[in-house]
């Protein structure tokens, strides 16, 4: 992981792993122990997804301190923004289950930490899959708004744009779903027009962006069709709205290297402001991701200019 201040001026820091009792803000400490012990006896299969091993818990352990750690470090001064850059991911990660290739759900454990010490949080996943963890975690909770935009229907076949939050936490889970083969034009619009008008009305005191890269047009796991610049511009958009040294990238899925490499450092980047050639995607949305985008913006709007 690491603090971005400049092309050049980049800190390196190792995450401080996270002490097994403090997974308890959001997780179960009956699922913890039983992980622990999983890990410790050799590991296997989870489910039909997630696989651990015994050196599983103490990875899973700094992935999940990542974040505590980048947060700690821009609060005394450092500059920013971070990028956390780990494994394994964290985004599916439920309560007391583990699920899509993640063990605890990192970004969560950073934005309840904060919402603890009454800073209002925004969680922004550009993962092709709904973050269903995160979702779970905050759909009754007003302090952490979720936004999502993912392929639909697609693994884990949530994430409906009907799904809004309940009770105190109603409007503050946004979710924006697009069929296969959507590309950056009608992504970015949704972007632009749900996911930030979401994110302003909140004004949320940080910004974690749940950055998974398998929305990228090389992925080999999904169907949507993003290049390297429709992340730069969306990262754009963000730091647009708040402080850098507020906003922290977690990476969570990719399955295509090149596309993993390339567009981290575009959006590495774009967040201290220096240009990202935009080189004009040959990739067009049909016609049903148009719609989409129209039902969506129909559905969302009591919520977006609260």
């Amino acid at each position: 992981m690491g603090i971005v201040q400049s092309e050049t001026d980049t800190e390196e820091i190792e995450a401080v792993p996270v002490d097994p009792t403090d997974l308890s803000i959001v997780h179960d400490p009956a699922y913890v122990e039983a992980l622990q012990r999983f890990c410790e006896q050799g590991g296997g299969s989870l489910d039909a997804d997630t696989i651990a091993s015994e050196g599983s818990w103490e990875a899973a352990l700094a992935a999940a301190g990542a974040g505590l750690t980048a947060v700690a470090r821009l609060k005394e001064g450092f500059g920013g923004p971070a990028v956390v850059s780990v494994r394994p991911p964290g985004h599916h990660a439920l309560a007391n289950r583990a699920m899509g290739f993640c063990l605890f759900n990192n970004v969560a454990i950073a934005a309840e930490r904060l919402r603890m010490q009454g800073e209002r949080v925004c969680v922004i996943d550009w993962d092709v899959h709904h973050g269903n963890g995160t979702q779970s975690m905050f759909y009754r909770d007003p302090g952490v708004m979720y936004i999502s935009l993912h392929q639909f229907p697609f693994y884990p076949f949530e994430g409906g744009v009907a799904d809004v939050g309940e009770d105190a936490g109603e409007g503050s889970t946004i979710n924006v779903p697009l069929p296969a083969f959507t590309a950056g034009d009608v992504y970015r619009e949704a972007f632009d027009a749900i996911a930030m008008a979401g994110l302003r009305s909140f004004k949320p005191d940080w910004v974690f962006i749940s950055s998974g890269f398998d929305a990228h047009a090389n992925d080999p796991l999904a169907e949507l069709r993003l290049t390297e610049y429709d992340y730069s511009a969306m990262t754009a958009s963000v730091v647009e709205a708040v402080p850098a040294d507020r906003i922290v990238v977690f990476l969570e899925g990719g399955y295509h290297l090149p596309a993993i490499r390339d567009s981290l450092a575009v959006v590495a980047r774009t967040l201290v402001g220096l240009e990202v050639e935009a080189l004009p995607s040959t990739h067009r949305s049909p016609d049903e991701s148009h719609r989409a985008l129209e039902r969506a913006r129909l559905m969302l709007a009591p919520y977006l200019n609260a």
